[in-house]
Order: C-alpha cells, then sequence, then structure tokens
C-alpha cells in the first residue's frame, strides 16, 4: 500500500463528494434531524429519550453511512470509474483505504453534529464522558461505511444496493437489545445478537449512558465493533474486480 496513493483516491472522492449535496445532506443532517423529531415524539416522557437516545446516537450515523458508502461506491463500479483505477498502478488496499478515509472524515463531522446535537441542544442525560459517546458514535458511522463498501460488491443497480438494507441492517436492528434486552429474547435470537456488530455497538452506548468510569465491558464492544469495520474493509478489498460486470 501507498500512502500518497490512498491520499489521493480520498481526495478524489471527497472532492466528488462536495458536488453532490443531497448525499452530504443525507449523511450529516439525516441524523440530526431524526433525533431532534425522536426527542420531541417523546417531549412528555424525556426520560425515555434518554433510554434510548443514546443508543439511536449510534444507529442512525451507521444507518446512513451504510446507505451513501455504498450507493456512491456503486456508482462508481458500474460508470467503470473503478476498473479503470484498478488498471492504474493502484492497489486495492489503497483504493479500499481511500474510500474508508474520505467517508470516515465525513463520518466525524457527522458524529459530532449528532453528538453535540443530543447532549447540548436536546439535553441527553448521560452519566459517562460525552467524549465516549462520539468515540462509539465515530465507530459506528465507520462501520456503516465499511458494510455499505462490501456490500456493493454484490449489487448491480443502485436499486438493488438499498435493496441489501432489510438483509444487512434490519436484522441488527431488532436483535441489538433497542427494543427489548438482548437476554430476554428467545435463546437461538440471542445467540445471533451476540455476533452482530450492531449488538456491541448498543452495548458500548449504554455503558456511557449508566457508568462514569470506562468498563471492562465497554472496552470489549468498542474493540468488537473497531475489529467488524476492518475486517469488512479487508472483505471489500477482497471482492474488487479488475473488470467490472
Amino acid at each position: 500500500m501507498s500512502t500518497s496513493r490512498t491520499l489521493a483516491t480520498a481526495a478524489r472522492v471527497l472532492r466528488q463528494l462536495r458536488h453532490d449535496r443531497r448525499s452530504i445532506a443525507l449523511m450529516v443532517l439525516v441524523p440530526c434531524v431524526m433525533l431532534f423529531l425522536l426527542r420531541h415524539v417523546f417531549d412528555g416522557t424525556p426520560e425515555t429519550f434518554d433510554a434510548i437516545g443514546a443508543a439511536l446516537l449510534g444507529i442512525f450515523p451507521l444507518i446512513t453511512m451504510f446507505l451513501v458508502t455504498s450507493i456512491a461506491t456503486l456508482r462508481e463500479r458500474t460508470s467503470g470509474t473503478l476498473e479503470r483505477l484498478l488498471a492504474m498502478p493502484l492497489a486495492k488496499g489503497d483504493l479500499i483505504a481511500g474510500y474508508a478515509l474520505a467517508f470516515g472524515l465525513v463520518a466525524v463531522v457527522q458524529s459530532l453534529l449528532a453528538t453535540g446535537l443530543a447532549l447540548w441542544g436536546l439535553g441527553l442525560d448521560v452519566v459517562g464522558s460525552p467524549w465516549l459517546l462520539l468515540l462509539v458514535a465515530l465507530l459506528d458511522a465507520l462501520l456503516g461505511t465499511a458494510l455499505g463498501l462490501f456490500v456493493s460488491a454484490f449489487a448491480a443497480s443502485e436499486f438493488q444496493a438499498v435493496q441489501f438494507m432489510p438483509a444487512v441492517i434490519f436484522p441488527q436492528l431488532l436483535l441489538c437489545g433497542l427494543f427489548t434486552p438482548r437476554d430476554r429474547m428467545q435463546p437461538v435470537l440471542e445467540a445471533v445478537s451476540g455476533v452482530l456488530p450492531m449488538s456491541y455497538a448498543v452495548d458500548a452506548m449504554n455503558e456511557v449512558l449508566h457508568h462514569t468510569d470506562t468498563t471492562g465491558h465497554f472496552v470489549r464492544d468498542v474493540l468488537v465493533v473497531a475489529g467488524c469495520a476492518v475486517l469488512v474493509l479487508a472483505l471489500g478489498a477482497a471482492t474488487l474486480r479488475r473488470r467490472t460486470a
């Protein structure tokens, strides 16, 4: 891998995103809008927002980054851009790392805005450090980026990329512990939830919500989410082909 080629790839992706205002709005503003609406849905019971707001602060960025990254990457695959890039002396790792870096920078902005709004604009009450909350939100957004890069290899159109959301995101959303504690689920579903990264993202958010100090469970959850993101990025690099279909 080459640092200069990775940075050049990231710069190219960021230049393209700069001209795509709808994608920027989806990535940066939609999580904030969803949190704002959620807070006022529970306007009469702010304790409910406190109970689920932290978890959703991690889930919303993951979903939006998954959607935008999968569609944007697929667009480059189907237009032949990736094929032309791979015909150059550019390693697959450089390409994937460049995309991850570009979308990761957007994820930083997204996480900062969403976390700041939740804590200081909407009054989300957490016991732990806001920086830990921001860290988990950022890792969740990076995980969504990695998943989007990966699934784009298996879609033939942007519509198919969106169709992957029910298969990849919805099961994790149902089993992550947001709606009911995982230890109260049917045993098979509890076991399945234990291998899904979103479950650990929600657990990490809940650790920050209820504990003032960094716990061992929090460290484990963060490492699992980060490890899953790295693993999925590696799988994404393996799916890149020298010729597009």
